[in-house]
């Protein structure tokens, strides 16, 4: 199989989770990281996916990758080959697919419940029988659901917290966390959990490490759901 091509655009917000789910399950990858200079790929041709990581900056920067990256994304739905973003990344896949990214009404930083919605292609990417996880937030824009795309995730604080397009996938929400990942983004992070306490959205650091195994654990098992549909579509 071609490897699946994971789009780095920050150090610290990696694959994690989704890399560690890959070799599991014996699936080729390559990381491009955009964060150290590199180019992403012009085409699709040597890859069976595109994955696209967070970070903090916004699809609205000018930034010499953008463009590149938004045509990649096109070139990859326009010809079947699944697309999954994970925060920015669902922020991009959203912008390529003509959704518009703004500002959320309050920043969510930290563990938060997101609601599956009822409709049956959620169930699809979830199952029947999960309704409601708590889910990993880092982000202060949101995206809208591109047309003939259909939400399957909603918070009380951010409506569009996911959603799909056949077999591309746009989160909001971050489920590749590892717990390493979460204490490293609380320590980098320190002065922006501070800033934004006056947001109903926002914990503290402390608050987010509580119980950090076992809320990792419960995200991961979520994780496996969506990760196990999406690999399905994989080109050879």
């Amino acid at each position: 199989m071609k490897p699946v091509a994971i789009l780095r655009f920050f150090p610290i917000e990696g694959p994690g989770y989704f890399a560690t789910f890959l070799n599991h399950h014996h699936i080729p990858w390559q990381l491009i990281c955009l964060d150290e200079g590199t180019p992403p790929p012009e085409n699709m041709n040597k890859y069976s996916g595109l994955v696209l990581m967070g970070g903090p900056m916004s699809v609205h920067d000018d930034l010499p990758w953008i463009g590149p990256v938004l045509s990649l994304i096109r070139q990859a739905t326009s010809t079947d080959i699944p697309v999954l973003g994970h925060c920015l990344g669902g922020q991009l896949l959203s912008t390529a697919l003509g959704g518009v990214v703004t500002n959320n009404p309050v920043k969510e930083l930290g563990w938060g419940r997101v609601d599956v919605t009822s409709l049956s292609i959620a169930h699809d990417w979830f199952g029947t029988d999960l309704t409601e996880f708590d889910a990993f937030h880092w982000h202060g824009e949101t995206f809208s659901i591109p047309a003939n795309a259909v939400r399957l995730l909603s918070s009380p604080y951010c409506p569009n917290q996911a959603f799909a397009l056949g077999i591309h996938l746009g989160l909001q929400c971050h489920i590749e966390m590892t717990a390493e990942m979460v204490k490293t983004w609380c320590e980098a992070n320190a002065a922006e959990l501070v800033q934004s306490r006056e947001s109903p959205a926002v914990s503290s650091s402390e608050e987010i490490q509580a119980n950090l195994d076992d809320r990792i654990t419960a995200l991961q098992s979520v994780a496996d759901r969506l990760y196990k549909k999406w690999i399905r579509a994989l080109k050879n």
